[in-house]
């Protein structure tokens, strides 16, 4: 069975799987339309630098991560000058990871979605002599629908399932950025299958269920994305 530890691991995972997909979906909207868009010569680049956590291994990520926001680096000198201190070890610092590590399981299925809508809907808007803003809520997201869904559900579900990344930049702290891919890891090396078992297949059976509903949805809405 969970015990107490466990039971504020899953909280904690999920706590930060939650922010880390409202941040990327804040931020990586803007980026994906920009993406589907644009002709600039910068795209490929662009298009690398978001899809490099998919091949890059977590750990490397992770000690650039823990690098450049530790005392000595850019970003950490940067919020140290701000008050906010060092980032590495901290409740932010993990959002922070997570929204990096899982942001092409959001901005892939945006663009896709967004690439498809195709231009006639945006001329008929400009026809109406609709805003840029006006048509891009009133038109461009309704028709995005399954892409938005698609994001935010492996968004979400790849950030509970991190590992490498959130174990190199928020450590192993109990209650503060222990999260339950962690603490399965400590009850192996524990040899405390049983409780490693229950973690476990949570996470499995959270994960099946929301890929399930995820593909029952979009069963007659096909939208490109990194499972596909």
């Amino acid at each position: 069975m969970l015990n107490a530890a466990d039971i504020a691991t899953l909280w904690l995972t999920f706590k930060v799987a939650g922010i880390a997909t409202l941040l990327m979906l804040l931020f990586g909207t803007p980026l994906a339309w920009w993406l589907a868009r644009t002709t600039s010569r910068w795209k490929s680049i662009c298009n690398a630098l978001v899809s490099l956590p998919l091949v890059l291994p977590p750990t490397v990520l992770g000690f650039y991560l823990l690098v450049l926001m530790g005392p000595a680096g850019a970003i950490g000198k940067f919020t140290a000058w701000l008050g906010l201190g060092t980032l590495p070890f901290t409740f932010p610092g993990l959002v922070v990871a997570s929204v990096l590590y899982s942001l092409p399981f959001v901005v892939q299925p945006l663009q896709a979605s967004f690439t498809s809508i195709g231009e006639q809907p945006l001329e008929a808007a400009a026809t109406l002599r609709a805003g840029p803003l006006d048509t891009f809520f009133s038109v461009i997201v309704p028709l995005a629908k399954p892409g938005f869904l698609t994001a935010s559900i492996l968004g979400f579900t790849h950030t509970v399932g991190e590992f490498g990344v959130v174990l190199m930049v928020g450590g192993n702290i109990p209650d503060k950025t222990r999260v339950v891919s962690v603490q399965i890891y400590n009850h192996v090396e524990a040899l405390e299958y049983t409780e490693a078992h229950w973690l476990a297949g949570i996470l499995m059976l959270f994960s099946f269920s929301v890929l399930m509903v995820l593909y029952t949805v979009l069963k007659t809405q096909p939208v490109a994305h990194p499972l596909k």
